[in-house]
């Protein structure tokens, strides 16, 4: 029998997925059992009852979310239907836009090491696996 009405509660993963923070569940599951998601202040499990105006703060590294729940649903839909799930805070905008040109203005990563090690530095670095 197929569920017309909108749910009460949804999983923490599901919801994580649905709103498009994660390409994946297991991703969302990964991170929650990590540690790195909290509802409402406290440290949440996956099938945690997400309802409607619960509080959400995750992290994805370099960025922190804080986003409060304004919709819920089980199925992952378009980008333009998971964005009317949640509401950003004005605080947690802020800080991922000032994250983001930090991370703009920063200087590209120096390679100095050009290609693949020669044959005399992958003897050192086998003798230094050894222990020797």
């Amino acid at each position: 029998m197929a569920r017309t009405e909108a749910p009460d509660t949804v999983r923490l993963d599901k919801w994580l997925w649905a709103a498009r923070f994660y390409k994946t569940r297991a991703l969302a599951v990964t991170a929650i059992d990590g540690g790195k998601v909290d509802v409402n202040g406290q440290g949440a499990k996956r099938a945690k009852a997400v309802r409607l105006g619960d509080r959400i703060q995750f992290r994805q590294p370099p960025y922190e979310w804080d986003v409060e729940v304004r919709g819920l649903s089980e199925r992952r839909g378009p980008a333009s239907v998971a964005v009317t799930l949640y509401e950003e805070t004005p605080a947690s905008r802020a800080a991922r836009e000032t994250m983001a040109l930090r991370l703009k203005s920063m200087p590209p990563p120096l390679f100095l090491e050009k290609g693949k090690p020669s044959k005399k530095q992958r003897r050192e670095i086998e003798r230094l696996k050894r222990g020797e």
